[in-house]
């Protein structure tokens, strides 16, 4: 069963503060809504490690984005593939021609040890897990060592959801109209 500790509602006054639920046996606390939009802001390459070939996979989806709406350069780690949308791919993060500032981890739990590892040896700065990946002990080995870290989140949605939270109410375009953007409701 979830539930909503009062430390979870953001701060008094905030008309934008939706209430964070927090798992049972989640203890780690990553960065808030608007420092992960920074992160995003200052980041400039994404490596995204587990990236996959197959349309099916939420990696080929974010990679689709990434490389179509987004002005990062990426690239694809996947020691099994030679070639994504017309990308190479890369065996290892040590094997990519530039240091990421991102690594964007599309791997199963018993692996991100060993990515966070990798991404320590290369010298990112942001170890960020996408959508259902959490590891406490990866977390805080990871920002123990300065990384910036970010768990059960997606690249491709975060700076959607965070500006809708910090301006509801505002317009957006969509397609060759403008539409309102519904307020979020607590």
């Amino acid at each position: 069963m979830s539930f909503i500790a009062p430390h979870d509602i953001g701060p008094a006054g905030d008309a934008c503060a939706v209430p964070v639920v927090t798992p049972p046996g989640r203890t780690w606390v990553g960065p808030s809504a608007s420092e992960r939009l920074a992160i995003l802001r200052r980041t400039k390459v994404i490596a995204i490690v587990g990236a996959s070939a197959n349309p099916a996979r939420a990696s080929y989806f974010v990679a689709t984005y990434l490389l179509s709406s987004s002005p990062f350069e990426v690239y694809f780690v996947n020691p099994r593939a030679t070639e994504i949308l017309g990308h190479p791919v890369y065996p290892s993060l040590a094997a990519l021609p530039v240091v990421p500032d991102l690594v964007d981890v599309f791997r199963r739990h018993d692996d991100l040890p060993t990515v966070l590892e990798e991404t320590l040896a290369v010298g990112a700065r942001t170890l960020w897990l996408q959508l259902g990946s959490w590891h406490e002990e990866v977390a805080r080995l990871g920002a123990a060592a300065g990384l910036e870290v970010v768990m059960d989140r997606c690249v491709k949605i975060e700076p959607g959801q965070v500006q809708r939270r910090a301006a509801p109410g505002r317009v957006r375009h969509r397609g060759d109209h403008l539409t309102p953007v519904p307020a979020l409701t607590r």
